[in-house]
């Protein structure tokens, strides 16, 4: 049996994974629902994979945040003391982050590897390129994007498919969380 992967990712409406200028995290739009439904998502046994570039930049944004800023919510805590899998080429052990270890290798031998080897499912939040790749290889079983109400043409930043093939979307879940943020859960097939 295979384990469950799960490309997680925060999108504005018009599919960018962040912003620039004057926005905060979250694009200032989190309430209370979406952050404790976070946690108990995060709260579930699981394995977290990332790529190289993302995990480098959630060490040095944890690693500049004062205690109880909000990359400090208690899902990104929660999300830091999972077992974790870094794909690189480039990092060497030892990582500054609880139970994370380095494979090396091109991402869809990892993550192949990972899904036939796992006891538990696997998640990924953000890791753009390496989520696109696994996708492109049919190793991604779910997409789940959390989008927020915003339109940041002007200063978006990290489109989330830029690149990517073309796929069918099956819809598996949605809800609304604080009146206004939309998760949505997808099964992702290449369109042919």
């Amino acid at each position: 049996m295979t384990a469950t992967y799960t490309f997680d990712v925060f999108s504005s409406l018009d599919g960018f994974g962040a912003a620039g200028g004057d926005w905060t995290g979250y694009w200032g739009k989190q309430g209370p629902e979406l952050l404790d439904h976070r946690l108990a998502e995060y709260g579930e046994e699981q394995r977290m994979v990332f790529g190289a570039n993302t995990f480098r930049a959630f060490t040095a944004m944890l690693a500049s945040a004062d205690e109880g800023a909000e990359v400090r919510d208690p899902w990104v805590t929660r999300m830091r003391s999972l077992p974790a899998t870094v794909v690189s080429t480039t990092l060497k052990e030892p990582l500054d982050w609880p139970d994370a270890h380095v494979l090396s290798g091109d991402a869809v031998d990892v993550v192949a590897r990972l899904k036939e080897e796992s006891e538990v499912p696997l998640r990924s939040h953000g890791s753009l390129a390496m989520n696109r790749a696994l996708m492109a290889a049919g190793l991604v079983d779910r997409v789940q994007v959390t989008l927020f109400p915003v339109i940041t043409g002007r200063t978006g930043l990290d489109p989330i498919f830029r690149g990517a093939a073309d796929y069918d979307l099956e819809l598996i879940g949605s809800r609304t969380l604080d009146g206004r943020i939309q998760e949505l859960v997808y099964r992702p097939t290449l369109h042919i």
